[in-house]
């Protein structure tokens, strides 16, 4: 892709994702255009977040459909009136279809709040307390037909502290997300993203091994 990228957001919720990506687009950092935000709940914050910054926004109800097949056809014709290169899905909590993923297939990227292939689909911060998991995290991949299943571009790790609750785990594990998905966005956009099989490789990234000990060793 060029600098000329053209990407689409979809959404469900409160959308600090999208507000990540907003940001570093209005810094000139994404290296891709946000020309469209889409969301299936009328009541979205996304929604507003968009319109502040000037992002066109718009609502395929979900609940105004018959079934999956039907909706996902109306999200792919509303996605693609937009013509975007990449399509973001920022927190969107509906499992799509083939209906709408076939068209976009190699241009979607998902951000998904665990260390995939551990705890795919919700309640991925409670999964992992009660797995006594010592890392948990996200990991932001291409998005395929199986749910949370695509390969993988990035992963950010956080520890997992004795006092957690799923609500201060998912805050930590929430700010490396508004990092790692602006990077990946970015990464699309610059063509650098190299896809073999299962395994996604960033050209030009040194990819120096490194390790990550929870608890940390003793002194």
């Amino acid at each position: 892709m060029t600098d000329g990228c053209r990407c689409v957001v979809l959404v469900s919720g409160g959308g600090t994702n999208l507000q990540a990506l907003l940001d570093r687009a209005a810094e000139g950092q994404l290296g891709a255009e946000i020309v469209g935000v889409v969301s299936n709940r009328p009541q979205a914050y996304a929604l507003e977040r968009a319109r502040e910054a000037g992002v066109p926004a718009q609502v395929v109800d979900h609940t105004e459909y018959a079934d999956r097949a039907a909706f996902d056809v109306a999200l792919r014709d509303a996605v693609g009136a937009f013509e975007p290169d990449l399509l973001v899905l920022a927190g969107f909590m509906r499992i799509l279809t083939p209906e709408f993923t076939a068209p976009f297939s190699g241009r979607m990227i998902n951000v998904h709040p665990s260390l995939l292939p551990a705890f795919r689909g919700l309640d991925t911060h409670r999964k992992a307390l009660e797995a006594g998991c010592r890392l948990h995290g996200t990991t932001v991949h291409l998005v395929t037909d199986d749910l949370d299943a695509g390969p993988i571009i990035a992963q950010g790790a956080v520890r997992v502290d004795d006092t957690d609750t799923p609500e201060t785990l998912a805050r930590r594990v929430q700010a490396v997300e508004h990092r790692l998905l602006p990077q990946a966005v970015r990464w699309f956009a610059e063509g650098r993203l190299e896809v073999a099989g299962d395994r996604v490789r960033v050209r030009g990234h040194s990819g120096e091994p490194g390790e990550f000990l929870a608890p940390a060793p003793e002194p």
